[in-house]
């Protein structure tokens, strides 16, 4: 109940218009958020490059409004993969494909995405594409098929766990070789689309990793790119200390090399266990976000971590 009540939240636009005129929830926010621009950003990903993780950074935005905000945004992120090229840092980018027109016109999408991808496949670079609702995973998957029949080898994407029809999507997915990031899902969904329980979820959660550390190994385990960009097959996006458990153990009982899976975090989101990781010698993929965007994504993140909604309460009430 309380998730979904941050959910509705990162959609109503009342809510909005209060809460982003808080000083204490802009201040909270950048605990998840890297900054307002780009340069915000880069210095971020430098940060965790010194401690061995790369990251994975994103535009934050949903569903632009016109044909002119998604060409424009498209623009934005072949600037993201430039700007990455010439501080080289350890970083790839995610795109959601709502930012891009998918919601406007899915054709104009796809030329969007063909742009990001010629211009990553130049740098050497590696572009995620990230899972919205359900209401567009069928054509988010379509158009990621798609763009790796159409050679783009360099694109992968987002499956949550949550959804009843994960299990059939990721045994897909693993048998072509598409690089999958797992996650468990923050979005609102019926029950009838998606396991209600947190325990179904870690069920499946962990169902669905062993499938994809299988098609890794199917695939001869292939491992991370030598510069950080270009990830392996399986990236674990999780701050579950159990899901991260049972994925190592089972990788090391079919004998998966370290380097040939990936653990990816949020933005400031368990931070000893990410430096954890990496001291061990797996690949750490931090998920940064930028932007003047940041709201829904925000609302999303307190769904997921009551004590900073009482730590905005109780600052809103002091001040």
């Amino acid at each position: 109940m309380f998730r979904t009540f941050f959910v509705y939240l990162s959609k109503a636009a009342w809510a909005r218009k209060i809460v982003t005129h808080w000083g204490i929830t802009r201040r909270v926010a950048t605990r998840f958020i890297a900054g307002d621009v780009l340069d915000d950003a880069i210095t971020a990903i430098q940060n965790l490059n010194k401690k061995g993780i790369c990251a994975s950074l994103d535009l934050l935005g949903e569903n632009t409004a016109t044909p002119e905000d998604a060409r424009r945004t498209a623009q934005d992120i072949i600037h993201i993969l430039d700007t990455i090229d010439q501080y080289k840092v350890c970083a790839n980018v995610s795109v959601k494909l709502s930012q891009i027109g998918l919601t406007l016109d899915p054709v104009m999408c796809q030329a969007n995405l063909k742009l990001i991808l010629d211009r990553a496949k130049q740098l050497g670079n590696f572009v995620r594409v990230d899972m919205e609702d359900s209401t567009v995973t069928q054509i988010t998957l379509e158009i990621v098929q798609m763009m790796r029949e159409n050679g783009y080898t360099n694109v992968g994407i987002v499956i949550q766990s949550y959804l009843y029809r994960s299990e059939k999507d990721i045994a897909r997915l693993a048998h072509d070789g598409i690089p999958v990031r797992l996650c468990k899902g923050a979005y609102k969904e019926p029950s009838s689309v998606a396991y209600p329980k947190k325990r179904e979820v870690d069920i499946s959660y962990d169902k669905l990793a062993t499938t994809l550390l299988d098609g890794a190994m199917v695939h001869d385990a292939p491992s991370v790119s030598s510069d950080g960009r270009v990830p392996p097959l399986p990236a674990l996006a999780t701050h579950d200390p159990h899901r991260i458990e049972n994925a190592k153990n089972y990788a090391s009982k079919i004998n998966l090399p370290k380097k040939a899976m990936e653990f990816q975090m949020l933005y400031g989101i368990r931070r000893d266990l990410q430096e954890q990781l990496a001291a061990e010698g797996y690949p750490v993929r931090v998920y940064v976000p930028y932007g003047t965007q940041w709201y829904p994504y925000y609302m999303r993140r307190l769904g997921e971590r009551p004590a900073n909604v009482w730590f905005i309460v109780s600052n809103f009430f002091k001040n």
